[in-house]
């Protein structure tokens, strides 16, 4: 008998979890179908039921990250019902800000996302999926660069999408060098270095 459907989703919400636990404690070197199934208590065999191979189940992983990324709480939209940043710098601000690892959960999620370029690099599918995550923040980035250009916040002449794609590399930069220096590079000291950097495009 077929399982139901409800049975199936419930069943890959599991799996999923199981997946994300790994990845959690392991990153993506020690992402493989034997570890998630050890962390389950299930059978390989279960488990190639919904990855037929490693690949399938580093897709997966992305797109479990996307998603868990996507709806973790954010400055620019409040989960508590508080109306987001204004438009211009401040909305920018907010967004690069969420970038950051500046707490336990961030700093978690970027581990995980820094720890799977090595496999996106190895992979040109892969390696697409990353470029077009990276391609749609920087298409928001540049919305909130015009907003701010438009307000006067920011240097009308400049090139928005430039300055946008100048901001996400400083971001992730910034993120890199948090994670492998956590002493150095304190929260306190991320945001006040992004409020530099913010500060500098508006001369």
């Amino acid at each position: 008998m077929t399982p139901a459907r409800g049975d199936h989703d419930a069943r890959r919400s599991e799996v999923s979890e199981g997946v994300w636990r790994v990845l959690s404690t392991r990153g993506f070197e020690g992402l493989t179908l034997r570890a998630v199934a050890a962390e389950l208590g299930a059978s390989t065999g279960l488990l190639t039921h919904y990855f037929p191979n490693k690949r399938a189940l580093l897709s997966h992983a992305l797109e479990e990250l996307d998603r868990r990324s996507a709806a973790r709480p954010r400055r620019m939209l409040p989960a508590d019902g508080t109306p987001p940043p204004p438009p211009g710098l401040a909305r920018l601000r907010a967004a690069l800000l969420d970038v950051l690892p500046l707490d336990e959960a961030t700093e978690a999620g970027n581990r995980i996302w820094v720890s799977s370029w090595d496999v996106a690099l190895a992979d040109p599918e892969l390696a697409a999926a990353h470029a077009g995550r990276y391609a749609r923040s920087r298409v928001a980035l540049t919305a909130h660069v015009a907003d701010a250009q438009r307000l006067g916040e920011l240097p009308a002449g400049a090139d928005p999408a430039g300055l946008a794609a100048g901001a996400q590399a400083f971001v992730l930069g910034l993120v890199v060098q948090s994670l492998f220096a956590p002493s150095e590079f304190p929260a306190e000291r991320q945001v006040a270095l992004l409020d530099a950097y913010l500060a500098g495009l508006a001369v």
